[in-house]
């Protein structure tokens, strides 16, 4: 958890990039410490003093490692839960290769791993894309990253990343092996990281105003089943009848069809009390069992993401239960994947920038690839983005109003050299589009 001020400070780049995000310990009780010992933002120094101890021949490659942690990064002053916190947890992973071509590939295999995180598991689109040389890890040769977008506040926000090292950390630590021909070799490195942000993400994008909504992949319970119908006319021996029948239905999904299932039968409460709470909680599908679902041969239903009301058969209750739970899933992917495309817009033109910036949208728009014209763009998009708001000054301290480069998509949305650069007062012909945005 703790990094000596030397071990932090070896590679200048990394530390230069952290610099305003480190949080330092200074004392031991009353006593002051004889070096200040930082507080991990991340885990490259502190692992690779090892690595260049286990090490050695290429016979020892790749070593690839995988951790869960916490991290503090101490920079800011407006959080947001889960998307933006000092201290959160996260994974990361740690590889060391024999070549550039070996990192390379794997930068991109967990690049794929962390969108069908988001695409598969939280039904949330990504974006994959390179990072620009500024916005690139510091230390590194290269970033990768998966941005998504919220399409509430229109901001985008870094998903997870990938990031090819290159040789930078190991010339500072020493993490060198002997080749085939016994020639030392200096390893390629990678590492990559996924946090809790997933959460908020999945939150942020799938939440209405009766609370969470979750894609049944996730859900720590998939299916509630609620007993419905009991009344002062009811008789012990229909409640009996009534709950036995839904303890029979949750038995059968949750042993049966290994659905994640719970059975809410806390009949002091009013059907309509517990819909309202399992819809706060976001459970995918609510099966409601009365005394009509006891003398036919259908379940009522109802989906939380749509409010879509319907039935199931009692013959096939697990097999149209799955369908309908991956129904669910698939449709809020296509969803949010709809609301994405709208909002996730080509502009070409300066003009057309910030008014579509303000529509809450993220903008593939051209770019020359000068980090000048990226510093311009974000400045001059924030003080336009002011004006239109009518206002003199921007909190510092809150989220940017100017537009930053979120990443160069692997996936070009058209041939950027047909256009200018974006930026308002460059004349050069761009080379790549680059999806701008306001982020977390």
């Amino acid at each position: 958890m703790f990094i000596s001020k030397g071990v932090l400070e070896r590679e200048k780049d990394h530390i230069e990039g952290f610099a305003p995000e480190v949080a330092w310990v200074t004392k031991s009780g009353d006593s002051d410490l004889s070096e200040p010992i930082a507080i991990r933002p991340t885990s490259e120094t502190v692992m690779y003093p090892s690595f260049a101890k286990w090490i050695r021949s290429h016979r020892d490659l790749p070593l690839r490692l995988n951790q869960w942690c916490n991290v503090v990064r101490w920079e800011f002053s407006h959080p947001t839960p889960f998307i933006r916190t000092r201290e959160f947890p996260w994974q990361e992973g740690h590889t060391a290769w024999d070549s550039l071509e070996n990192a390379s590939v794997e930068v991109r295999q967990i690049l794929d791993l962390y969108k069908g995180v988001y695409e598969q598991l939280l039904a949330i689109p990504v974006v994959q894309g390179r990072k620009t040389e500024k916005e690139k890890f510091a230390g590194g040769h290269y970033t990768t990253s998966v941005e998504a977008f919220v399409p509430t506040v229109g901001r985008g926000c870094q998903g997870a990343t990938s990031h090819c090292l290159g040789q930078n950390f190991a010339k500072m630590f020493g993490i060198e092996f002997d080749d085939e021909k016994h020639t030392k070799q200096l390893a390629w490195q990678n590492s990559w990281g996924l946090t809790t942000r997933t959460i908020g993400l999945m939150v942020m994008v799938h939440g209405d105003d009766k609370g969470l909504v979750l894609p049944p992949r996730v859900a720590s319970v998939q299916v509630v089943i609620v007993p419905t119908g009991v009344t002062n006319k009811t008789t012990e021996e229909q409640k009996k009848e009534l709950m036995a029948t839904a303890q029979k239905l949750a038995q059968t999904l949750a042993i049966d069809g290994e659905i994640r299932t719970k059975l809410d039968d806390r009949l002091n409460y009013s059907p309509g009390w517990r819909y309202n709470y399992w819809e706060l909680k976001g459970v995918p599908l609510r099966i409601e069992l009365g005394p009509k679902e006891l003398s036919g041969t259908t379940y009522a239903v109802c989906r939380r993401d749509t409010g879509a009301k319907g039935t199931i058969s009692k013959d096939d209750v697990i097999k149209d239960t799955r369908n309908l739970l991956e129904t669910i899933q698939n449709d809020m992917l296509a969803k949010a994947t709809s609301t994405a495309k709208m909002r996730l817009v080509v502009v070409n033109e300066w003009s057309q920038f910030v008014p579509t910036l303000n529509n809450k949208c993220a903008l593939y728009s051209p770019w020359c690839q000068s980090m000048a014209c990226e510093d311009e763009v974000k400045k001059v998009s924030g003080e336009e983005s002011k004006a239109a708001a009518g206002m003199t000054t921007e909190d510092a301290k809150a989220p940017s109003m100017g537009a930053k480069s979120l990443c160069i998509p692997f996936e070009q949305p058209g041939d950027a050299s047909k256009y200018k650069c974006i930026a308002p007062s460059c004349k050069k012909q761009a080379s790549v589009y680059v999806l701008w945005g306001r982020s977390y």
